[in-house]
């Protein structure tokens, strides 16, 4: 029988945003991330996308003793996993923007603008992998 369910609070959504913004920023600013977004096919970011899904899945209920039919859900999904997904992908990309990491890296790659979109959500996908590490252990440890 499932207990009540946890309030999800925006002190949660703070401490998701903290980690994820702190492990992201080195990732958008490093030019080997934008070389290899730039040479990743739509199978392998996607690949990349799903390991940010079952990495803060697993850090989320499986490394931690947390139960997600507990938790408040938005269409069935638990929403502190959709908060950590939107932080951990969303931080990469606002960071890539303010840094104007894309007009940056992929004008000195070559590359042409009309790829820029798809290259810059390859690179999220990759920064993401990192950020997602960052916003789950700090919703997990605080």
């Amino acid at each position: 029988m499932a207990g009540p369910r946890r309030r999800f609070m925006l002190a949660d959504i703070a401490q998701q945003l903290v980690g994820g913004f702190l492990l992201a920023g080195p990732f958008v600013v490093t030019e080997e991330v934008w070389v290899l977004a730039s040479a990743m096919n739509p199978i392998q970011a996607g690949v990349a996308a799903l390991i940010v899904v079952l990495i803060g899945y697993g850090a989320l209920y499986k490394a931690d003793d947390r139960d997600p039919d507990r938790e408040t859900e938005v269409g069935g999904i638990p929403l502190r996993f959709v908060s950590l997904m939107v932080v951990s992908f969303g931080s990469v990309l606002l960071l890539a923007l303010v840094f104007d990491a894309p007009d940056t890296f992929f004008t000195n790659l070559g590359v042409p603008r009309e790829e820029w979109a798809f290259g810059t959500a390859k690179a999220v996908a990759i920064g993401a992998i990192f950020s997602v590490v960052g916003a789950a252990t700090a919703d997990s440890v605080f």
